[in-house]
């Protein structure tokens, strides 16, 4: 699309399903690298992924091109049929359903990178539930409580 100019930057969070504990450290390790080379693959721009054991965070810019639904469909799709494939003790692995995505203010990019990479440190005080319903509250997003984790 010339004489198109964006820079949207999208914070996105998921789990693995009913928040299992799948990821351990050597599988976050390629998994993660795996996701970012999914997000280039796909014309956008990895900025971080990281997460602890039960969900995953990523920082990346999204190309005005592609819809954000499009672009997390395939990141978790490819990214489970990655771990099926290479790791055999994780037959049983998959994805929740749905995912969590805000924007970020350029101005805001290394703060949220700072939050990303902390991820170990912030999960010991705080669960991904407990995370996720407060990004949604503190960003107006309305949500059923009953629902949000389904």
């Amino acid at each position: 699309m010339p004489h198109t100019f964006t820079d949207i930057l999208i914070h996105v969070l998921f789990s693995t399903r009913e928040r299992e504990p799948m990821l351990n450290p050597h599988l976050r390790t390629e998994l993660f690298s795996y996701m970012g080379g999914i997000l280039k693959r796909l014309g956008c721009q990895p900025l971080l992924t990281n997460g602890p054991s039960d969900h995953v965070h990523m920082l990346f810019v999204l190309p005005a091109r592609l819809p954000l639904a499009d672009v997390i469909e395939k990141v978790k799709a490819n990214s489970s049929k990655w771990i099926h494939e290479h790791h055999a003790s994780r037959q049983d692995f998959a994805w929740q359903q749905g995912y969590t995505a805000f924007s970020v203010s350029p101005s805001n990019r290394q703060r949220v990178l700072d939050y990303i990479a902390r991820q170990e440190a912030h999960h010991r005080r705080r669960t991904f539930q407990q995370e996720v319903v407060a990004f949604l509250k503190k960003s107006g997003v309305p949500f059923d409580p009953r629902r949000v984790f389904d």
